[in-house]
């Protein structure tokens, strides 16, 4: 079990203790959106803009209104004092509502914040295949929210890319363009220029993916936000990927295919961990 702490109710409790009960609109009906942001090496870049997503997930769902993104990221700075300054943190603001059926009452609705010790996985770099799962389109699912519903299909997508011996794996929209990795956003690099899949509807505009995307063209990389085809991952000179578990992370085998970190993720990744110690 992980190490950490849950604030609810207006108090800090052990991370493992229960928060619903057996009839929590939230665990059987999913009326349930969460949030995630890094604490590492004594910074949390972004903290406010993954708080504000987490209200405006929660207002698209329907759940009625949680705490105020700055109360949000207040409860999560007190809850990262809870650790060593350098400890590589997960932060979790969780909304959900206890009450309804099928569809959510938001006068039910449940606010709560984990902050709980979760390693960074480095610069190793990870192995991904194509998945046979696709993003749904917005008609299918509420995809503009980080709901907590949306994760079940990423969970078979890395199932099945495990069972294959790949650590994670590219996952299709219902047009056949690429969307994203099953856990992070996606980038290439072909002949000096960084593409990424233009978003549509069908996956987050991550945080990290945002961000990075503004630091490389502040330094004149050019990016381009386009339609990515499984073809184009077949021809990319290097291949990474932004999310906020790892950050910036290279690919270092697609399919049959053996790929090294290159200028583009090396680039991508110093000028994050500097924007994050500068503005972290």
């Amino acid at each position: 079990m992980s190490s950490g702490y849950t604030y609810v109710d207006g108090e800090w409790r052990d991370l493992n203790e229960p928060l619903f009960s057996s009839n929590c609109h939230g665990a059987w009906l999913s009326s349930f959106i969460f949030d995630g942001a890094r604490a590492f090496e004594g910074v949390a870049p972004d903290l406010d803009r993954h708080c504000e997503r987490a209200v405006r997930s929660a207002r698209i769902m329907g759940l009625g209104e949680p705490p105020s993104a700055k109360r949000m990221e207040e409860i999560a700075r007190e809850g990262m004092a809870k650790f060593d300054r350098n400890a590589e943190l997960y932060i979790r603001p969780m909304v959900w509502t206890d009450g309804g059926f099928v569809a959510p009452d938001p006068e039910t609705v449940r606010f709560a914040l984990s902050v709980y010790e979760l390693p960074m996985p480095g610069d190793k770099g990870f192995k991904a295949c194509l998945s046979s799962r696709r993003r749904p389109a917005p008609d299918m699912a509420p995809t503009e929210a980080k709901a907590s519903c949306l994760y079940p299909n990423s969970g078979m997508a890395l199932a099945e890319a495990r069972a294959k011996g790949f650590d994670n794996a590219v996952v299709l929209d219902p047009m056949n363009n690429v969307a994203e990795f099953a856990t992070a956003n996606l980038m290439l690099a072909k002949d000096g220029v960084v593409y990424t899949p233009q978003p549509n509807g069908c996956f987050l505009d991550g945080i990290t993916r945002q961000r990075v995307i503004r630091l490389l063209r502040d330094k004149g990389q050019e990016v381009v936000e386009t339609r990515v085809t499984v073809q184009h991952l077949e021809e990319a000179d290097e291949i990474f990927n932004t999310g906020n578990y790892g950050k910036v992370m290279p690919v270092i085998q697609y399919e049959d295919r053996e790929l090294q970190p290159g200028p583009a993720y090396r680039m991508a990744r110093e000028l994050y961990w500097e924007y994050s110690h500068k503005h972290g």
